[in-house]
C-alpha cells in the first residue's frame, strides 16, 4: 500500500461526531463512509447495509478499508469479526461504539461490570431520539418506552465533542425516566487511538 493512498473508514454513524471532529482537526487522515445508526434495531438490517457499504468501499479502496464496528454489533457470537474476515478488511478492537469511545479492548466492561449504567454520547442520544419517534408511530407510548430503561441505575454522559450541556438537555427531552449520574469529558483521543491501531495494522499487513 502506498503511503499516499487514503484509508477508508466504514463506520456506524453513532461515531460520526467524533470521526468528523478528528478529520476536521487534522488528527485523522482518512475518508469516511457512514452506515446509518438507525439500523441498530435489527441485526439483519445492520448486516445487509454494512455488506452493501463494504462492497461499495472496496471497489474504490481495495485493500484499504477499516470497519469501525464493535464485536457485539451483529450479535454475541463474533458475527462482526466473521464479516470482517469474509471481506478481508481490518476491524477495530472494540466491543461496541461506547467501548471505542472509552478506548476499546473491552474497557466498557471494566467501567461497568454489572451493566447497571448506560453510557450516552451524542450519537447514542440521537439514536434513541429516532427510535422513540419510530416506536411512537407504531403505537408505543411514553410509559412503555420508559420501562425499556427501568433496570438502568443512571446515565453517564460521555462528552467527546464538547457538548455535555446539549446532551443533558436532549436526555431530559427524551424523558426516559433515568437520571444523569455524571459527565465524563473524554474528548476524541480514545477513538483516535483505536482507529490508528487498526489503520497501522492494515498498513503493516500490506
Amino acid at each position: 500500500m502506498s503511503k499516499n493512498e487514503k484509508i477508508c473508514l466504514v463506520s456506524c454513524s453513532v461515531l460520526k461526531p467524533e470521526l468528523q471532529r478528528l478529520v476536521k482537526e487534522g488528527k485523522l487522515d482518512a475518508d469516511l463512509v457512514f452506515v446509518s445508526k438507525n439500523f441498530h434495531v435489527d441485526y439483519s438490517l445492520i448486516e445487509k447495509n454494512v455488506r452493501k457499504v463494504l462492497e461499495y468501499a472496496l471497489k474504490r479502496y481495495q485493500g484499504r478499508v477499516v470497519l469501525v464496528y464493535g464485536d457485539l454489533c451483529l450479535g454475541q457470537d463474533n458475527e462482526m469479526k466473521r464479516l470482517a474476515k469474509e471481506y478481508n478488511v481490518v476491524k477495530i478492537d472494540a466491543l461496541n461504539c461506547i467501548d471505542c469511545q472509552l478506548g476499546g479492548k473491552g474497557k466498557s466492561e471494566a467501567a461497568d461490570p454489572e451493566h447497571k449504567l448506560m453510557f450516552m454520547g451524542a450519537g447514542m442520544i440521537d439514536f434513541f431520539k429516532d427510535m422513540k419517534l419510530q416506536l411512537a408511530k407504531q403505537g408505543v407510548d411514553e410509559d412503555i418506552f420508559k420501562k425499556m430503561f427501568s433496570d438502568i441505575e443512571g446515565f453517564v454522559i460521555l462528552d467527546t465533542v464538547d457538548n455535555s450541556e446539549e446532551c443533558k438537555r436532549e436526555l431530559e427531552k427524551l424523558n426516559m425516566g433515568v437520571q444523569v449520574l455524571e459527565t465524563r469529558k473524554i474528548g476524541v483521543e480514545n477513538v483516535r487511538m483505536v482507529l490508528l491501531e487498526a489503520m497501522e495494522y492494515l498498513v503493516s499487513r500490506g
